[in-house]
C-alpha cells in the first residue's frame, strides 16, 4: 500500500508541475495567476517529498515486492544503508532528483525578492516544467514503485562499494548541486522571455548559483575522499569520465558565481551570465546522462539501459534547444555597455570566466571524444590523465595566477601598480617556493610551478584580508570582528583553492608506493616507516566477513597499530578493500591488503603508499565550501536588512 501511495503522489505531483509550468508562463502581470503558480509549486513539492518518504519506507521495511528494493537491499543490511539504498540506485536517485527540483521550485515561489511579478512567475513556471520533465522520465522510464511478483525472500543487496558513510552523503550532495543549477536556468529562461535581465534579476540568481556551487564542492570533495580511502588505489582523482561529469558543471557554476557578481554590481555581462546559466544546467543533465545511459563504464555508473539513456538525451536536447533558441532570439536585446576599463575588478572577473569556461570545454571534449569516435566506428580509444593534466592544468594555472589580483583592484577602473605592490610579499613567497621546490625535487619544473601557484593563492588571500583590516579603525580584534562576511568568504575560498593546489601537486608528484609480499612477522622499511605485519585474522561485520591484517608501524622510536581489511559480501562476488591510513603532518601512510600469495603459504600481498600532504586536498575543498556558505549567509543578511 505504501508503494501505491508513493506512485500516486508522484503522478499527482507531475500533474501539478505541468499546471505550474503553464500557469507560471502565462501569469505575466496578473497577481492571481502568480499566486496560483506559487501554490501549485508548494503542493507539488509536498507530494514529491511524500513520494520519496514512501520509497524510503519500503526500503526500511525490506518490502521486496517492490522491484527496486529487491535489487538494491537486503534483510541483513544496517538501517543506515537501507535508507541510503533509496537513492543508491537509478530509479531512486531519479525520484530524489524530482524531489529536490520540486523543493527548489517551492522555495523559489516563496522568495520573490525585488524581481518583477512577470519575471518571478515565469521563473517558477519554468522550474515547474523542469520538475515535470524529470517526473515524466522517472514515472515512465524508471518507475521506482514497480511491483515484483513473485517477491524474493532476501533481496540482492546494495553494491558493497556504496555501503560507506561517505557514499550515504555523496549522492544527495551532488544532486543538490546538479538540481540547484536548474534554478539559475529557470531564471535565465524567464529573463529571456521577459527580455530583461537587470541587477534585481542577478541579485536573485546569485544565492542559487552559490548554493549549487557549494553543494557540488562538498559533494565532489566527499566523493574524492571516498575514492581515496575505499577504492584502495592510493589516489584521490583519476579523471574518471563520471568524475568529470560533476567537475564540468562545477567549473561553469564557479564562472557563473563570478559573472553574476558583475551583473549585480555593474549591470554588465547579463547575456554572458544567462549563457552560463543555460550551460551549467545542460552540463548537469549531461552528467546524469553519462551516469545512466550505459555509454560509460565506471564504479560510479548507475544504469546500463540504452533506452533510458536516449530518453535522458532527449530531455537534454529539449532543455538546451529551448535555452539556446531563446538566447539566440532574445540575447541581443540584453546587450549593455561594459562600462569598465581593461584594468579593473570586472576585467579580472571576465578573465576568470574565460579561464573556467575554456577549462570546462576542454574537459567536455576529453570526456566525449572517445564516445564520438566509437559511435563513428573508429574503435575504442581512451583519453586519460596525461591529456587532462597537459591541457586543463595549464589553463587552471593561468587562472590561479590572475586570481589574487581581482580583489586588489577597484570596480570600473583599477590601479594595477598598486595591486602588484600589495601582492609583492605573496610573489616573493611564490618565487622562494619555486626555487626551493626545484632544488629539492631534482629540478622537476611542473610540480615546482604548481606548488608556487598554491603558495601564491594562499598568500594572496591572506594579504587581501590584511588590506581590508587596515581600512578599519580601532583595535585589531574589533576590526577583525567588523570585517564583512563577504570578505571572509572570498578570502577563505581563494586560500582554500591554494591549499587544495598544494596538496594535489604534492600528492600527485611526490607520492611513493611499493608492493610487498608479507607473512606474519615480516617487516619492510618504507617512506621512513618500519611496517610489520603482525597477523591476518577473520572478522565478521553486520553483513560481511573479512580478512583483517593487523600491522605495527614504527618511526622515530614511536609505534602505532594499524589495520587493513579485505571484505566479502554474500550478495557480491567481488571483495572490497578497507585501507589502513596513518595521517601525519607530512601526509598519509596508506596500507591496502590484497590477496593471499598462492606460492607462499601464510603470505599476503600488501600495497604501501606514502601520500605527502594529501589531507590538504580535502581541507582545501572544505575551506572553499565554507567560503560559499559564508557568502550565502552574507547575502541572506543583506536581504534581511533591506526588508
Amino acid at each position: 500500500m505504501i508503494a501505491e501511495i508513493g506512485a500516486f503522489a508522484a503522478a499527482l505531483a507531475l500533474v501539478l508541475s505541468l499546471a505550474q509550468g503553464a500557469m507560471g508562463l502565462t501569469a505575466s502581470h496578473r497577481d492571481s495567476r502568480a499566486a496560483a503558480t506559487a501554490a501549485m509549486a508548494q503542493a507539488a513539492a509536498a507530494l514529491c517529498v511524500l513520494a520519496f518518504a514512501c520509497l524510503i519506507a519500503v526500503f526500511v521495511q525490506s518490502d521486496f515486492s517492490v522491484a527496486v528494493v529487491a535489487a538494491n537491499s537486503h534483510v541483513d543490511k544496517p538501517l543506515m544503508y537501507k535508507i541510503a539504498g533509496a537513492w543508491g540506485n537509478h530509479e531512486g536517485s531519479m525520484l530524489l532528483w524530482c524531489t529536490v527540483s520540486a523543493l527548489f521550485g517551492a522555495i523559489l515561489a516563496s522568495t520573490r525578492g525585488g524581481q518583477s511579478l512577470g519575471l518571478w512567475s515565469r521563473s517558477v513556471g519554468v522550474q515547474g516544467l523542469v520538475t515535470a520533465g524529470a517526473l515524466i522520465y522517472t514515472l515512465f522510464m524508471s518507475p521506482p514503485f514497480a511491483r515484483l511478483d513473485p517477491a524474493p525472500m532476501m533481496g540482492a543487496g546494495l553494491n558493497p562499494l556504496l555501503q560507506d558513510p561517505a557514499l550515504v552523503a555523496h549522492p544527495p550532495l551532488l544532486y543538490l548541486g546538479y538540481v540547484g543549477l536548474s534554478v539559475p536556468f529557470s531564471l535565465a529562461i524567464a529573463a529571456l522571455i521577459e527580455g530583461k535581465a537587470d541587477q534585481a534579476w542577478a541579485r536573485a540568481l546569485r544565492p542559487w548559483t552559490l548554493a549549487a556551487w557549494t553543494f557540488l564542492t562538498v559533494g565532489i570533495g566527499v566523493g574524492s575522499y571516498w575514492a581515496y580511502y575505499e577504492l584502495g588505489w592510493g589516489g584521490w582523482w583519476f579523471w574518471d569520465p563520471v568524475e568529470n561529469a560533476s567537475f564540468m558543471p562545477w567549473l561553469v557554476a564557479a564562472a557563473l558565481v563570478h559573472s553574476a557578481i558583475v551583473t549585480e554590481r555593474r549591470g554588465s555581462l547579463a547575456g554572458w551570465t544567462i549563457l552560463l546559466a543555460i550551460m551549467g544546467f545542460g552540463l548537469a543533465i549531461l552528467g546524469t546522462f553519462l551516469v545512466r545511459s550505459g555509454v560509460l563504464t565506471s564504479v560510479h555508473a548507475f544504469a546500463v539501459d540504452p533506452t533510458r539513456g536516449i530518453a535522458m538525451l532527449a530531455l537534454l536536447l529539449i532543455a538546451m534547444g529551448a535555452g539556446f533558441g531563446l538566447y539566440a532570439w532574445r540575447a541581443p536585446k540584453l546587450a549593455q555597455p561594459s562600462g569598465f576599463a581593461a584594468v579593473s575588478r570586472e576585467s579580472m572577473l571576465v578573465w576568470n570566466n574565460f579561464g573556467l569556461a575554456v577549462a570546462a570545454g576542454v574537459v567536455l571534449i576529453g570526456t566525449l571524444y572517445p564516445l564520438i569516435v566509437e559511435a563513428a566506428g573508429g574503435g575504442l580509444i581512451s583519453v586519460g590523465p596525461p591529456f587532462f593534466n597537459s591541457t586543463v592544468a595549464p589553463l587552471i594555472g593561468v587562472l590561479f595566477l590572475l586570481l589574487p589580483l581581482g580583489p586588489m583592484l577597484t570596480w570600473r577602473v583599477g590601479d594595477m601598480r598598486a595591486a602588484l605592490l600589495r601582492l609583492a610579499p605573496a610573489a616573493a613567497l611564490a618565487v622562494a617556493t619555486l626555487l626551493g621546490a626545484l632544488a629539492l625535487s631534482g629540478w622537476r619544473v611542473a610540480p615546482a610551478i604548481g606548488l608556487a601557484l598554491g603558495v601564491w593563492l594562499i598568500a594572496g588571500g591572506l594579504i587581501y584580508l590584511w588590506v581590508r583590516l587596515q581600512r578599519g579603525e580601532g583595535r585589531f580584534g574589533a576590526k577583525l570582528a567588523l570585517l564583512p562576511l563577504a570578505v571572509w568568504s572570498m578570502s577563505l575560498a581563494h586560500v582554500g583553492a591554494g591549499v587544495l593546489t598544494v596538496g594535489a601537486i604534492a600528492e600527485t608528484a611526490f607520492r611513493s608506493e611499493r608492493a610487498a609480499e608479507m607473512a606474519p612477522g615480516d617487516g619492510v622499511d618504507f617512506a621512513g616507516w618500519r611496517v610489520t605485519l603482525l597477523d591476518v585474522v577473520g572478522a565478521e561485520g553486520p553483513n560481511y566477513s573479512a580478512n583483517r591484517a593487523n600491522f605495527r608501524i614504527e618511526r622515530r622510536g614511536a609505534a602505532f597499530p594499524l589495520s587493513a581489511e579485505r571484505r566479502f559480501y554474500p550478495t557480491s562476488p567481488m571483495p572490497t578493500t578497507e585501507v589502513g591510513i596513518r595521517s601525519g603532518l607530512d601526509g598519509d601512510l596508506y596500507l591496502a591488503l590484497g590477496d593471499a600469495v598462492r606460492d607462499r603459504p601464510g603470505a599476503w600481498s600488501v600495497r604501501l603508499y606514502h601520500n605527502p600532504l594529501v589531507h590538504l586536498i580535502f581541507i582545501g575543498a572544505l575551506m572553499m565550501a565554507a567560503g560559499g556558505v559564508l557568502s550565502l549567509i552574507a547575502l541572506a543578511r543583506r536581504r534581511r536588512m533591506k526588508l
